[in-house]
């Protein structure tokens, strides 16, 4: 199996080190190592292990046939944008159960027109894993609500939003059924 573990571990910026202190349960930078490079063969375990010590999905490791892959051009840090020193590529963004998408026509707060927001799903259960950040949340006939999950009491319970424009007010929102938590960001150019 060809795998991608060393240009996601390298994009991610991490060392042999970072990774095989951050799987569960930890293991060695050479383990790591002999995984990135094949001299030991990756097992669907592995594959697993290393892809939440990566907080990424399995398939992002996983170099298939039929996906298409980035070429790196430049590094972009502090002292500017220089070449890589290895060449590297990167996977498109993919689509995934539970994603919603949110196009921005109108730049407002951080967001710029043409923006897109890739928002994960979540259950009221989960409301918890959003605060500080932005969220998508329905309203009754059709209309949503988008802003800065700020508080959030109990399990659905009440939702405060701050919303995006300069000088909103707070918004409450009691029991909605799911909300959507902001992501990913993809801006055009």
């Amino acid at each position: 199996m060809i795998t991608a573990i060393r240009e996601v571990r390298r994009a991610k910026g991490m060392t042999l080190e970072d990774v095989g202190r951050a799987c569960d349960p930890p293991t060695t930078a050479q383990t790591i190592g002999r995984l990135e490079t094949g001299t030991r063969t990756v097992s669907v375990a592995w594959l697993n292990r290393i892809a939440a010590a990566l907080d990424v999905d399995a398939a992002d490791l996983v170099k298939l046939p039929g996906r298409p892959d980035i070429d790196v051009a430049a590094v972009l840090d502090a002292a500017g944008a220089t070449a890589p020193r290895r060449a590297a590529t990167v996977a498109p963004p993919h689509a995934e159960p539970g994603l919603l998408a949110v196009t921005v026509a109108g730049g407002i707060g951080d967001y710029r027109a043409g923006d897109v927001v890739w928002c994960r799903r979540l259950a009221p259960e989960a409301f918890g894993q959003a605060l500080n950040r932005d969220v998508l949340v329905p309203r009754p006939a059709g209309r949503f609500l988008f802003g800065r999950l700020i508080a959030h009491e109990g399990e659905g319970g009440r939702l405060n939003l701050l919303p995006l424009g300069p000088g909103a007010r707070q918004q409450v929102v009691t029991d909605p059924p799911w909300i959507a938590a902001a992501i990913r960001l993809i801006r055009p150019l």
